[in-house]
């Protein structure tokens, strides 16, 4: 019997970002689940699961992460670095301010 490592904290966000896949321009989407590992947008056409997809938060830098899985209008993904806990906290405490 395997048991999996515990899921880290999850959090319901609203927050409007920017994402691009490739070349491709920005695109303007909703950020709806974020943990330090990853995050869902509500979102996103023609997304293409081997192309690495940026993201940028407001008030961070530019993040690279891999898309993990579609379904419906749903993306999840997976940052390439996870975010620092207090980077998450911080995004967190701003949700509910």
């Amino acid at each position: 019997m395997s048991t999996s490592p515990p899921r880290a904290p999850r959090c319901e966000i609203m927050l409007i970002c920017e994402v691009r896949q490739g070349s491709r321009p920005w695109r303007l989407v909703r950020l709806e689940d974020l943990s330090p590992e990853g995050f869902r947008i509500a979102w996103l056409p023609d997304v293409q699961a081997h192309v690495p997809l940026r993201i940028r938060i407001p008030g961070l830098q530019m993040l690279t992460a891999e898309v993990r899985w579609t379904k419906g209008d749903g993306v999840g993904c997976a940052f390439t670095a996870p975010l620092h806990v207090a980077v998450f906290e911080h995004l967190v405490r701003q949700r509910s301010d």
